[in-house]
């Protein structure tokens, strides 16, 4: 029993100094790094404050305005692609209001005549087809909650702006790619353009960027209102009468030919692009207040 109880004592005794000899050895190792950051502070810091400054650049980094761009516009293309609905809706309504047209203009005498208010028509139809497209051109993000997230996003709101503009544009272009066409079927008829008819495509092109342009921007202010449909017309007409104006007048002049077109084509068309720049431009800057 003696022989025992000897043994557990000289057992204990040595767990204890094994254990005071951990702590003294824990301890010098403290003391030599407090030692090591006395002598060195100024390098200690710096390597402690390089890392801290790689982590946050590394974890708070935003990718460039360019990539949110590509980003943001292929989301609202394939978002659109997949089910087609704005395109496919346009494209119906286009050919609603040239069968309207078709009718109403039954009864009229074919001649040169009609050229002078074709061109008037032509905006008339791309205007109503417009409307609907920048209509639907918010409804997701305010049903779903995106807009909400992308303002919570580190993003720029101009590249948000712009990226939705450019979706609507190509929406309008490819609604007109069919509507234009499909319009002069109905209504070739009636008379034949001149040859500079084909140049009606530079104020179908001015007349879009704009259309797009400040189309976005008045749909962001009437998406959360009640009634958005006819606000945004109350809103966008008076807006776009300018460059509508000057749109009209160059697609006339393009289709007349002639004196028509020496005289007006290549001012409207100036008018148009002068309206273009500073009304998109305005729209890019005061975005980022009317998402606020």
């Amino acid at each position: 029993m003696e022989d025992r109880h000897g043994t557990e004592a000289s057992g204990n005794s040595d767990s204890l100094k094994q254990s005071s000899l951990g702590e003294t050895a824990h301890r010098a190792v403290s003391v030599a790094a407090e030692l090591a950051r006395s002598e060195h502070p100024e390098s200690s810091d710096a390597s402690s404050a390089a890392e801290r400054e790689g982590t946050r650049s590394a974890l708070c980094k935003a990718p460039s305005t360019w990539t949110q761009y590509k980003t943001l516009l292929a989301k609202d293309l394939k978002a659109e692609f997949r089910t087609k609905d704005m395109v496919v809706s346009m494209g119906i309504y286009a050919f609603l209001v040239i069968v309207v047209f078709g009718v109403a203009l039954s009864f009229a005498r074919p001649g040169a005549e009609f050229l002078e208010v074709s061109g008037g028509l032509l905006w008339a139809l791309v205007v109503f087809t417009s409307l609907l497209g920048l209509n639907r051109s918010f409804a997701k993000e305010t049903e779903n909650g995106c807009l909400e997230g992308l303002l919570l996003a580190p993003l720029d709101r101009g590249v948000i702006f712009l990226a939705k503009a450019t979706s609507n544009l190509v929406f309008l272009v490819l609604v007109e790619v069919i509507a234009v066409p499909l319009y002069w079927v109905f209504f070739s008829s009636f008379a034949a353009p001149a040859e500079t008819g084909w140049l009606l495509v530079a104020p179908l092109v001015l007349g879009s960027i704009g259309i797009a342009g400040i189309g976005t921007m008045l749909s962001t202010i009437t998406a959360a209102t009640r009634g958005k449909d006819v606000m945004l017309a109350l809103l966008f007409v008076p807006v776009i009468f300018p460059l509508l104006y000057a749109c009209v007048s160059a697609t006339t002049c393009a289709l007349v030919g002639g004196d028509v077109f020496a005289d007006g084509f290549l001012t409207s068309l100036a008018l148009g692009a002068g309206y273009d720049v500073v009304m998109i431009l305005a729209s890019w800057v005061l975005y980022d207040f009317v998402v606020n």
